[in-house]
């Protein structure tokens, strides 16, 4: 991961439905054997990989880290704005290098250690000094994509500087963040669980051994699968791959006791099996409603949107001789009949894309007005190129479904179907999600067009645009100085204004240069129990279950 997107992989219906038997320890989605505890059951699509919050960068293991830890800045809930949690404020030096943190007191782990800046500065120092495996993007992704590197580089493919110069435990309760760069999008990045603070002994004492084999990982240390030690408002109590993550409320959690008592995570990979389990009444709760089965869901309970925070996107690959032709790009951008797909495919609520950046992120700029669908522009666009051979390879993902392509094939099939109107020829290409897909699109540069996304992960236009641009990547081969320069200088600018001008700027000129069509910011849509209430959806998927009840 990271990869586009993070959901996870479909599997079988019929493992899926085996699991819809299994009712040890959880008969009803509400109740227990006492009959007064409330349990909220949540049907995931899949386990978490690990609970060692560094090592893990996919939505099913973040949802449930959310709840076992916390860090040093979060979300308000609903929301991408950034709010005290294990730091109760902080304080950035001019030059943007320190940043200094005042811890919440009288907190401890869940393991009854102390919580405070030794263990706050252990964490960062364990980060920074991962070796050898712990180095693969896949583990260590959102360490990379907000630090940098690491103590020493023993991987060709790690980042050589690290923006992370030390953490110092000052006093206390007061941890103080070095950095060799300024990084304006540091605070919102470390919402990210990923950066939870979890307890030195519990890390000690499990072990944090991990061997990488090709695309396969195996966590063989106890930290994170047996030994878990947050601070956050529900404990780990068991895990039964395949079956069910048991976590139970904190009772000495600094803001109170939870309302429920017992959180159960079910892993149910298909969606249309985890809609059948909420009907049973054998979960509370699931992401990823089909548009087809909305009314099922509310003929027994609740659909509600998360708000949109994502974009889908027709990449162009700009090694590909045809595509560097700026009048074919703008031909494609006018071939393409988004709001059509949209009105066909997609859920209500989706919104038509103009820029790789949502309307709800700051930086967005709104005197795009986008690429009309006119496929007489695209035709003109076409005999001005002087360009004859029209084929192009066409890649989409199988075997997948994403916030911002829940049908790949259905948007492949409306979008491939425009660009012979004006004509292209389109040659399929579709392999597996993963990991062919996006090995081919983001590792091998293979893509021509292909289809992808993205999921916000924090509230900063560099997680957007800046992943795509600011450095040149195998999947769009872009190499732009006046793009990729103003992105860089963005990211380190700390002036919030400056950096409102320098993105919206920054999206002008991706639009005009086109490195590929946005068509797409969706609301993915979460299917809830009709008793459940507070359920807040988060625009980055982090949900707050410490503020969820159940009714009734």
């Amino acid at each position: 991961m990271r990869v586009y997107g993070r959901v996870g992989r479909l599997v079988a219906l019929s493992a899926a439905a085996g699991l819809l038997a299994a009712a040890a320890g959880c008969s009803g989605a509400t109740s227990t054997e006492d009959g007064d505890r409330k349990t909220f059951v949540f049907g995931a699509s899949d386990d978490p990989k690990t609970l060692d919050p560094a090592y893990v960068s996919d939505g099913e293991s973040f949802r449930v880290i959310f709840q076992v830890y916390e860090t040093l800045v979060a979300l308000k809930p609903g929301t991408t704005d950034v709010i005290p949690s294990l730091a109760t404020d902080w304080s950035v030096s001019d030059d943007g290098l320190t940043y200094t943190f005042n811890l919440a007191k009288d907190v401890t782990f869940h393991d009854g250690e102390p919580f405070n800046a030794k263990a706050v500065c252990y964490n960062f120092d364990r980060w920074y000094n991962f070796k050898g495996p712990q180095q693969n993007g896949d583990i260590s992704y959102y360490w990379q994509t907000i630090f940098g590197g690491f103590a020493t580089q023993d991987t060709d493919t790690a980042p050589k500087t690290s923006r992370y110069a030390a953490c110092e435990a000052t006093e206390d309760s007061v941890a103080t963040l070095r950095l060799t760069q300024p990084s304006s999008a540091l605070l919102s990045g470390l919402v990210l669980p990923a950066f939870a603070i979890a307890s030195p002994k519990a890390i000690a004492d499990g072990g944090t051994d991990l061997t990488v084999s090709g695309d396969s990982i195996a966590y063989s240390g106890g930290f994170g699968t047996k030994v878990v030690a947050g601070t956050g408002p529900f404990k780990f109590v068991s895990w039964e791959r395949g079956e069910r993550l048991i976590l139970e409320a904190n009772p000495n959690y600094r803001e109170g006791k939870p309302a429920l008592d017992e959180i159960i995570f079910r892993p149910i990979a298909d969606a249309t099996a985890r809609m059948q389990a909420l009907q049973a009444g054998e979960i509370d709760a699931y992401e990823g409603v089909a548009a087809a089965d909305i009314e099922a869901v509310r003929s027994v309970g609740q659909v509600v949107e998360r708000p949109a925070f994502n974009v889908g996107y027709v990449g162009m690959n700009q090694s590909v001789p045809l595509l560097k032709n700026q009048k074919i790009r703008q031909a494609i951008a006018h071939a393409l009949n988004r709001q059509g797909l949209l009105s066909a495919a997609y859920p209500e609520g989706a919104e038509v894309a103009n820029q790789f950046l949502p309307p709800s992120q700051w930086g967005y700029n709104p005197g795009i007005a986008g690429y009309e669908y006119n496929p007489d522009r695209a035709k003109q666009l076409i005999a001005e190129s002087g360009e004859k051979d029209l084929k192009l390879e066409f890649w989409y993902p199988a075997n997948v479904s994403r916030p911002y392509m829940p049908n790949p094939q259905a948007v492949y099939e409306s979008f491939a179907a425009d660009l012979e109107k004006v004509g292209f020829t389109i040659v399929p290409k579709t392999v597996p999600w993963t990991p062919d897909y996006l090995q081919g699109i983001q590792g091998d540069g293979k893509g021509q067009l292909f289809l992808l996304g993205w999921s916000g992960d924090y509230a900063d236009p560099d997680n957007f645009v800046g992943t795509f641009f600011r450095e040149t990547t195998p999947q769009f081969n872009l190499t732009d100085p006046g793009i990729q320069g103003l992105l860089n200088q963005a990211l380190a600018e700390t002036d919030q204004a400056t950096r409102q001008k320098q993105y919206e700027e920054a999206n002008q000129l991706i639009f005009d240069y086109i490195p590929g069509v946005p068509f797409v910011h969706n609301r993915p849509l979460l299917a809830l129990g009709k008793n459940v209430v507070g359920y807040q959806p988060s625009p980055v998927s982090l949900e707050y279950f410490k503020i969820v009840n159940i009714e009734g």
